[in-house]
C-alpha cells in the first residue's frame, strides 16, 4: 500500500527480484516511480479500494503514508490478514542476520549511505542496501546482495499508522551514524525535544558490541550520547576528535581534505561532490569503513570514485554557458551549506537560486525566519508560492513574500513567482552566459529543470522566442 512512495516502491522492487509475486497500489501514479514499477513487472491498482485485496496476499505491506481511514486499511482488519509496516519488512526479509550499518541524522542521509554502499561495492564487498536517493553506480535505490553487510538509509519519520515510531527503530543497527541532530519534520514532531527522544530510543537499542560514528561538532548530538552503552567514534573539525578533518579545499566537482585519526595524520581524500557537509559526509564513512577493516588506500580510491546520486548537486546540463543543477536542500542548514560548497566550486560565476518550498516543515512558519540567512552564497534568488497546507491556518503557513521581502532587506537581489512558468520566463530573458542555476525542491517542481534547459536551448536558436 502506497506503492509509489520511494521506499515502498524500491522495497516492492526487492520483493519482486527476490522471487515473490507482487503488486501494489496507490492514490497517484505516474513516473517516474510508475515506470520503475512496470520495469519491475508490479501491478499497480488505483485508486485504493477493499477490492484490491482480492485474491487475499500472504503478506500486506503497509506504507505511512496510509491513514487508518484507507479502505484497504479498514479491511485489513476485517480479513485478518497478516500485515507489516515498511521497515519492520525490510528488516525481516532483507537485513535479517546481515550486519546493518545504519545511516542517520537529519542532514547527510542519502549522500553518505550512498557513499558507504559504493565504497563496499566497489573494494568487492558488494552490500545489500535500501536508500533514499538513485545511487548512481547501481542505477537505483537498493539492491539485493548475498554479501555480509547491509547499509540503510535510516529514516526519523514515522513508521506506519499503527507505529508513530521512527523508522530507524527497526534496522537493528551494528554500526551506526549520526551525522548530526536539528528540528524537522515539524507535522510529526513538536519540537526538539521530541527529534531527541527519538534519537534517545536510537541509542538505547544499539547492542553493546556495536558502534556509533558521530558528529560531535553537533552539541545536540552529544547530548544525545550521553550514557550510550556502546562504542562511540567521534568524527568532525577538532583535532581532539577521534576522526578529524582539515585541510579543506573545494572546487568544481572535487573537494580535498586531510583526515586524522586520533590526532595523527591518516591520509588525504578526494571526494567529486564539493562542499564542507560531503567531505564531513565522507569522513562519516572513512571512519566505518576503517573499523570495518578496510585498508586506507582502498578507503580513498572508493570515495574517489563515487559517482554521486541524483538530486544531490546534480548537474542537469549546460546550454549557452548556463549551468542548471538539481538539489533535494530544504532544510535551511541544507539550503546554507549546498549553496556556500557550490559558491566554491563556482568561484566567479554568478549564483541563481530557484527555491521551492515544499516539505511539511517548509511550508510551515516554523522556518520562516531561518530562511533569510540561509542565501548570502548567491547572486539571485527566485522564491516559488507554495502549495499551501490545508490543515494548517494561514497565520502559520510559510509565506514567500515576506521572505522576499526579508531578503532584500539584507541587500540580495529576490524575487516571488506564483507559478513555475513565470520563473522559466524570467530566466529565460535574464540569463548570462556562465551563469549556473540551482534548483532547490524535494520534488519534481514541475519538470523545471528539463524545461528551462529546452528554453535556453530555444533562446539560443531564436533569441526572439
Amino acid at each position: 500500500m502506497g506503492v509509489c512512495g520511494t521506499g515502498v516502491g524500491a522495497l516492492a522492487g526487492m520483493l519482486k527480484q527476490a522471487g515473490y509475486l507482487v503488486t501494489g497500489s496507490d492514490q497517484h501514479v505516474y513516473p517516474p516511480m510508475s515506470d520503475f514499477l512496470a520495469e519491475c513487472g508490479i501491478q499497480v491498482l488505483s485508486p485504493y479500494s477493499s477490492s484490491n485485496l482480492e485474491p487475499q496476499p500472504d503478506l500486506v505491506v503497509v506504507g505511512n503514508v496510509i491513514t487508518r481511514k484507507n479502505p484497504e486499511a479498514r479491511a485489513l482488519a476485517d480479513l485478518a490478514i497478516p500485515y507489516l509496516s515498511m521497515p519492520q519488512a525490510l528488516s525481516c526479509c532483507f537485513i535479517g542476520d546481515k550486519t546493518s550499518l545504519v545511516v542517520t541524522g537529519t542532514h547527510g542521509k542519502t549522500t553518505t549511505s550512498s557513499l558507504l554502499a559504493s565504497v563496499l561495492h566497489y573494494v568487492g564487498l558488494t552490500p545489500g542496501f535500501m536508500i533514499g536517493g538513485l545511487v548512481k553506480a547501481f542505477g537505483r535505490n537498493f539492491n539485493v546482495a548475498g554479501g555480509v553487510y547491509f547499509v540503510v538509509e535510516g529514516d526519523e519519520y514515522d513508521t506506519a499508522f499503527f507505529d508513530k515510531g521512527p523508522k530507524f527503530l527497526h534496522y537493528r543497527p551494528q554500526v551506526a551514524i549520526i551525522t548530526g541532530i536539528e528540528f524537522d519534520h515539524a507535522d510529526i514532531y513538536e519540537d526538539l525535544e521530541a527529534v531527541k527522544v527519538s534519537f534517545r530510543r536510537l541509542v538505547e537499542i544499539m547492542p553493546a558490541d556495536g558502534v556509533i560514528v558521530a558528529y560531535l561538532d553537533d552539541p545536540v548530538v552529544r547530548e544525545v550520547l550521553r550514557g550510550a552503552a556502546c562504542r562511540v567514534l567521534s568524527y568532525g573539525e577538532r583535532p581532539e576528535f577521534d576522526w578529524s578533518l582539515s585541510g579543506l579545499k573545494i572546487s568544481a566537482g572535487c573537494t580535498d581534505f586531510k583526515v586524522s585519526r586520533s590526532g595523527q595524520i591518516y591520509g588525504e581524500f578526494k571526494n567529486t561532490l564539493p562542499g564542507r557537509h560531503n567531505a564531513l559526509n565522507s569522513l562519516a564513512v572513512i571512519a566505518v569503513l576503517d573499523y570495518l577493516g578496510l585498508e586506507r588506500q582502498a578507503i580513498a580510491s572508493g570515495i574517489e570514485s563515487f559517482a554521486g546520486v541524483r538530486r544531490r548537486q546534480e548537474v542537469r546540463g549546460e546550454v549557452g554557458g548556463v549551468t542548471v543543477i538539481d538539489d533535494f536542500a530544504h532544510h535551511p542548514t541544507a539550503v546554507r551549506e549546498t549553496l556556500a560548497a557550490l559558491r566554491g566550486a563556482y568561484d566567479g560565476r554568478r549564483l541563481i537560486t530557484v527555491f521551492e518550498p515544499r516539505t511539511n516543515s517548509s511550508r510551515r512558519r516554523v522556518f520562516q525566519e531561518a530562511y533569510v540567512s540561509c542565501f548570502d552564497d548567491t547572486s539571485l534568488v527566485l522564491i516559488k508560492e507554495p502549495e499551501p497546507l490545508i490543515n494548517v491556518v494561514p497565520d502559520e503557513r510559510f509565506s514567500a513574500r515576506q521572505l522576499v521581502n526579508d531578503l532584500e532587506k539584507r541587500e540580495i537581489d529576490a524575487h516571488y513567482f506564483s507559478n513555475t512558468d513565470e520563473i522559466i520566463a524570467y530566466l529565460s530573458k535574464n540569463k548570462r552566459a556562465g551563469d549556473v542555476v540551482v534548483i532547490l525542491s524535494n520534488g519534481g517542481f514541475d519538470n523545471i529543470h528539463q524545461r528551462l534547459l529546452d528554453k535556453f536551448q530555444e533562446d539560443l536558436t531564436d533569441p526572439d522566442s
